[in-house]
């Protein structure tokens, strides 16, 4: 079992999941506007198995989708972090970066911010050559931090996405993508 790995940004700390975060992740996972752009909203089950997902992958790997969590009022407000690609996919093997927040605290940079941390820590601490991050095609939002945090979309690596039913609106997405030169190039 690798040793979690935990981040701190000006205004965020990304740390490891607590037993009480169940409720606060599944009220996030249950919004139908947060989960806009995924096949259906969670329900509290399907919350407890996502947050045992996530923690199993922390185990193994030592990083994850960390809880965010913000310093000035300790509330948790989503998750951002680094996973493993877990299916078939022709850019895999691959490490994809991903975020997920209430919306009461959309448009404050707060993704991008959690997203940069995170970012540092993969081609820093952990070495990565290459970050991926991918989305349904009509996600701007994301598509918007994807940018802001420097990342590259990739149009001959979009793609249909396996785990989602041939024919759903959201099957198509789109894949974008960032080196660790580039990275390094970026911050010096």
């Amino acid at each position: 079992m690798a040793e979690p790995i935990e981040l701190e940004s000006a205004r965020l700390h990304l740390r490891r999941w607590r037993d009480e975060d169940l409720p606060a992740l599944a009220a996030l996972s249950a919004d139908p506007e947060v989960m806009r752009h995924f096949p259906a909203p969670l329900g509290q089950d399907e919350s407890a198995a996502l947050l045992g997902r996530i923690r199993a992958h922390f185990d193994e790997h030592g990083f994850g989708l960390w809880a965010l969590e913000r310093r000035d009022s300790g509330e948790l407000i989503g998750f951002t972090g680094l996973l493993k690609v877990s299916f078939e996919v022709h850019f895999a093997p691959a490490v994809e970066i991903g975020w997920r927040l209430a919306r009461m605290h959309w448009g404050q940079g707060l993704a991008s911010e959690a997203a940069r941390a995170a970012l540092a820590c993969g081609f820093g601490r952990l070495g990565l050559e290459e970050i991926v991050s991918f989305t349904t095609t009509g996600n701007q939002p994301s598509r918007r931090v994807m940018e802001a945090i420097g990342m590259r979309r990739d149009p001959a690596g979009d793609f249909e996405h396996p785990l989602i039913s041939a024919g759903h609106p959201l099957r198509p997405h789109v894949l974008y993508r960032l080196r660790r030169d580039e990275w390094e190039a970026a911050h010096g």
